[in-house]
């Protein structure tokens, strides 16, 4: 059953990673009061868990480090906290919230008061792999708008030695009035839902989708979806639907440091403020915005109401649509946004019953399964891609992944 209203989602921004150190993270978490207002006794209780998070850590842990971000949404902001390792796991996750089942040495207020402390809390654990924990903190009372899981979370990771990441992910919901087109006037005026605007170049750069089609009518791979036994039959174009559609963006800037920064925050800049319905629009979109960067490798997917999936990828983006016992690749092409993208390709899929969209960039192997994720499908999106980034990522570069469910 369709939910009322668009789908909830929530933007990150990334402070910092911190590994073996205990008293660097909690002094970060006390400085992020004067960014967001979190008050006095919220920042106490926040500074509290982080303390025995990463002490568990320093102490239990095989290469653990925690992140910290500020969450924000058009009302108000918080505080996540990531903590990930790889080992030893807990064979009974209860157990290990049930109070006085803190390990001996640690700060003593144990996890389940980390729970109860925290606004969300989240965890996943298992022996011989690592552990997966997420608490939020939002300020007192709780907002409305903050009430259960957005359908799409994400993490970054910045290759060793560097402070800042060339990867980035993005989300936005798209209710067909974000469009608008320039009146003689001065004044603008909305597109509707489901339509183009009379000067569609203006708004995107490019011809109309339909002027398009038929310019380019003996190109009719341009926009294909799945046949039988996996063959891509062609369609005459990739129309985006007239209910809330979801948007998803995962891009990897060319390289890594400052300079791949610089692209993957274009990119996210042009892909939130932009106007574009289809991956194919916002493609074109984020291509010109990095036009004088580094560029970088991009894929956009659009979920939408009745099931659907809209996919188009440039570079070396890994996408992908799993479930718990099944891994289905989506296809990127060569090329390079803001430097060499040659003729777009968005492909329909159908997003399965229960299954997830997976994009991460070459900062994670490609060499995971459906099973490796399997576990971890029943939690929230953001410790699915931090399970995943554990589990695949190569630490020979930036790394990111994000993972989408459906939010209907």
């Amino acid at each position: 059953m369709m939910t009322v209203g668009p789908p909830r989602l929530v933007d990150c921004e990334d402070v910092a990673w911190f590994r073996d150190q205990p008293e660097a993270a909690r002094g970060a978490a006390a400085a992020l009061v004067p960014r967001i207002g979190l008050g006095d006794q919220r920042t106490a209780e926040l500074v509290l868990a982080v303390a025995e998070l990463t002490t568990n850590i320093t102490k239990h842990a095989v290469d653990g480090s925690l992140l910290l971000r500020v969450l924000r949404n058009q009302t108000v902001a918080g505080v996540e906290v990531v903590a990930v390792d790889g080992g030893p796991g807990m064979a009974d996750v209860p157990a290990a919230l049930r109070d006085g089942m803190s390990t001996v040495g640690t700060l003593g207020i144990g996890l389940g008061a980390v729970q109860r402390l925290a606004d969300t809390f989240d965890i996943h654990s298992q022996p011989g792999s690592g552990t997966v924990q997420l608490a939020r903190f939002w300020p007192r009372p709780p907002h409305p708008s903050v009430t259960g899981e957005a359908a799409v979370g994400g993490i970054t990771r910045p290759i060793g030695g560097e402070q800042v990441c060339g990867d980035a992910w993005a989300a936005r919901t798209d209710t067909g009035e974000r469009a608008t087109r320039p009146e003689s006037d001065g004044t603008t005026r909305p597109v509707e839902s489901g339509t183009a605007p009379h000067d569609w170049s203006t708004l995107t750069g490019t011809r109309p989708p339909s002027e398009r089609a038929r310019k380019d009518s003996k190109r009719t791979d341009a926009f294909v979806r799945p046949g039988a036994r996996g063959r891509s039959v062609p369609v005459h174009a990739a129309v985006a639907g007239p209910g809330d559609g979801l948007l998803v963006m995962s891009c990897d800037g060319l390289g890594h440091g400052p300079m791949a920064a610089l692209a993957a925050r274009a990119a996210v800049q042009a892909f939130r403020t932009g106007a574009a319905r289809t991956p194919e629009q916002a493609m074109e979109q984020v291509h010109r915005a990095l036009r004088g960067t580094r560029g970088a490798a991009v894929a956009v997917a659009r979920l939408e109401p009745d099931g659907r999936l809209l996919f188009c990828g440039v570079g070396n983006i890994t996408a992908a649509l799993v479930t718990a016992t099944t891994r289905t690749t989506l296809l990127s092409h060569p090329g390079i946004a803001g430097h060499q993208m040659h003729q777009l390709r968005t492909y329909e899929h159908r997003l399965p019953a229960h299954g997830i969209l997976v994009m991460h960039s070459d900062g994670l192997s490609e060499r995971w399964t459906a099973a490796d994720l399997a576990g971890l499908l029943h939690h929230p999106p953001a410790v699915i891609a931090t399970g995943l980034l554990r589990h695949a990522g190569t630490r020979r570069d930036d790394a990111s992944a994000v993972i989408a469910k459906a939010a209907w």
